[in-house]
């Protein structure tokens, strides 16, 4: 049985409101048909973030000074290591909790181009190339090349987040169509097709008018069905909540809900998924879209060999957090993410 076989028979057997609560970031467990409890949220920008020890490479912006994406694909690998230390752990004391997880929401492939963003230091820089190259090599570093994913890594956010980082909520990014695809969406296919990237989060912004998270043409028409996209998307954290409260595209947290559900965002950061089933209610969703998302996020739970006896990775533990190797990697990489200028 394929991986896709495998969770669409899960989401088969689950009921229509356990497939609803499976695409909450802080997914319950579902114990009759042995899914164990998971949260979403994790990050891995340079280094395992916010849940103990781990090794710390240098910011995002530093690292991307080196240009060297041998390099990345083996900070990738260290950092996958160590999240699933970290997880392993856990697991076995029964944490489920925030940051403890495989899905890391890393990298940032975001294009910076102005220094009064304020996200600079998360990106690779201003240019497309060098952004999908590093992103590619970055996310293969994570992910492995094994049967099973070592830890899911996430293209973000999809798209266009350039804007004012206090306006994000609400701001509107206007971009021609040249400009969107040579600039701001180069890096994000080239980590799909390429880079095989496991998960894309969505923007806070709308793009052109619409929200990115409830965007057809960027997560229906492109993401899924240009560039042929198998992983799941999730919104970034209370972004579904930005149509209703902030963008005034949608009234209410179910309309809303509805509008990301079928855009084709199948996991939400956030409280706004409480409602699918108000809006199925409604009319405005169909169980069949409930369970499309359903399948997608449980796919990437069982590619990381969550349900396996066979996963390699599960043998890897807490010494493996921040060793001397993996410190002497992050020294090398310092000294080499310096950047000297000349002032004439």
């Amino acid at each position: 049985m394929t991986f896709q076989e495998r969770a669409e028979q899960l989401a088969a057997e689950m009921t229509l409101e356990e497939r609803a609560l499976m695409l909450c970031f802080d997914s319950p467990p579902v114990k009759r048909l042995g899914i164990p409890a998971y949260h979403w949220w994790n990050e891995g920008l340079h280094g395992v973030a916010r849940a103990g020890t781990a090794t710390m490479f240098p910011q995002a912006i530093a690292m991307a000074a080196m240009f060297d994406a041998d390099e990345m694909e083996k900070i990738g690998d260290i950092i996958s290591t160590e999240a699933r230390a970290k997880f392993n752990a856990s697991r076995a004391e029964g944490d489920y909790d925030i940051y403890k997880g495989l899905t890391l929401w890393s990298p940032n492939i975001n294009i910076f181009r102005d220094c009064r963003w304020g996200r600079g230091q998360e990106t690779y820089g201003e240019d497309p190339y060098l952004t999908g190259r590093l992103g590619v090599r970055f996310i293969r570093g994570i992910q492995g090349h094994g049967k099973y994913l070592k830890a899911a890594a996430c293209a973000k956010h999809f798209a266009v987040h350039s804007g004012p980082e206090e306006l994000r909520h609400e701001f509107n990014a206007v971009v021609s169509p040249k400009d969107l695809w040579e600039t701001y969406l180069y890096a994000f296919e080239e980590c799909v097709k390429e880079g095989g990237v496991e998960g894309v989060m969505g923007a806070y912004n709308r793009v052109n008018g619409d929200p990115a998270c409830g965007h057809q043409r960027l997560l229906r028409e492109i993401l899924r069905g240009k560039w042929h996209f198998k992983g799941h998307v999730v919104s970034d954290c209370w972004a579904i909540a930005d149509f209703h409260m902030y963008h005034h595209v949608t009234s209410t947290a179910p309309e809303s809900a509805a509008m990301a559900l079928k855009a084709g965002c199948d996991m939400n950061c956030g409280v706004t998924y409480l409602h699918l089933l108000a809006a199925l209610q409604e009319g405005r969703v169909t169980e069949a879209e409930i369970r499309e998302a359903a399948v997608h996020v449980m796919s990437t739970r069982i590619r990381l060999g969550m349900f396996a006896k066979d996963c390699p990775y599960d043998n890897i533990d807490p010494m493996e957090l921040d060793s001397d190797a993996h410190a002497q990697l992050a020294l090398e990489t310092a000294r080499r993410s310096m950047v000297l200028l000349k002032n004439d």
